[in-house]
């Protein structure tokens, strides 16, 4: 006759948070090397899976990326646009942006909506020191904030390029990794 296994709570607790996020996790991920027991990497990939826009450096620096954005420029930050909002009005409102697209919001009406550059707003890029494929830009010919939170992000990510009179002169940029 076979002993009946006997789960304490806390076991059966940490089993059902454990099997979910290796779950999520997705392949190629790291288990929880014991029931109860979090490590960081699989912690960082269940909130990026769940979440999807939760800022995760990617490994390893990516050679090539595809990124779009949404340009909220303020008044006089965008050539040939007739912007009134202030600069303040424009950090309030891509921060806020920046928070609907992390919820889930959806990117593409986002963008249409908002953007102060051309819809859709999807930029190929290669890093410093790799050519560029054909229809890229090279990383160092870009508003240098644009690639350097791009090149940060991990496929699926948003994040965020503040106003900077020299590296985002525009305004601020919700930035996308797409690919």
């Amino acid at each position: 006759m076979k002993k009946p296994i006997r789960i304490t709570l806390l076991a059966a607790l940490a089993l059902a948070v454990a099997m979910p996020a290796a779950a999520l996790a997705g392949e190629g991920a790291q288990t929880q090397p014991a029931a109860g027991a979090k490590s960081a990497p699989a912690t960082a990939k269940l909130k990026a899976k769940v979440k999807g826009t939760i800022p995760v450096k990617p490994a390893q620096p990516p050679s090539h990326i595809q990124v779009q954005h949404i340009l909220i420029g303020f008044k006089g930050s965008v050539p040939g646009k007739p912007i009134t909002r202030t600069l303040e009005e424009a950090k309030k409102l891509a921060y806020d942006i920046l928070q609907r697209a992390r919820d889930g919001e959806d990117y593409d009406k986002l963008v249409a909506k908002y953007t102060d550059d051309q819809a859709p707003g999807v930029y190929g890029m290669s890093n410093n020191g790799v050519a560029p494929a054909q229809g890229e830009y090279p990383r160092n010919g870009m508003v240098p904030a644009f690639g350097n939170v791009g090149f940060e992000l991990s496929v699926g990510n948003i994040g965020i390029a503040d106003y900077d009179k020299a590296n985002s002169p525009f305004g601020f940029h919700i930035v996308k990794r797409v690919k």
